[in-house]
């Protein structure tokens, strides 16, 4: 019953790094595989989103290690980011961040008609436009 408990006790440690690096890394690879965007969309989102949770931990560290389900909480929500039934990255992504970027390229438009501004416009159109606009070849 000893080995059991370890087993047990070891698997919350292992579920981390599975469901935040392995898994992702073998759907990213495969994503890269397929003639898919939108599974692209999901795993460049999720690789955005977990660098940035993982540079926020780093500077908040000294705070989270006083709220002792942290981890708990940030493997909930990591597996909610992943999980292909949900696709949370790429949901956070449609309706948060590509939101803001449209908006701040349509304010940067009306104060920035120079020239020079031509290049920043054609790269926030490429970014700022819809799912399937635009072929990665």
């Amino acid at each position: 019953m000893g080995y059991f408990w370890t087993l047990m006790c070891h698997l919350h440690t292992l579920a981390g790094p599975v469901t935040m690096l392995l898994y992702p890394l073998y759907a990213s690879v495969v994503a890269i595989e397929t003639t898919d965007k939108l599974d692209d969309e999901q795993w460049l989102a999720y690789w955005i989103f977990y660098s940035f949770l993982t540079l926020m931990e780093m500077v908040l560290q000294p705070v989270l290690e006083w709220i002792p389900i942290w981890y708990d909480v940030k493997l909930i929500f990591v597996g909610w980011l992943v999980l292909p039934q949900f696709r949370g990255a790429a949901f956070i992504y449609d309706k948060f961040v590509r939101e803001r970027i449209i908006k701040r390229y349509r304010e940067s438009q009306h104060h920035n008609k120079s020239p020079k501004g031509k290049s920043k416009t054609k790269f926030v159109d490429f970014i700022a436009s819809k799912k399937g606009e635009h072929e990665a070849y």
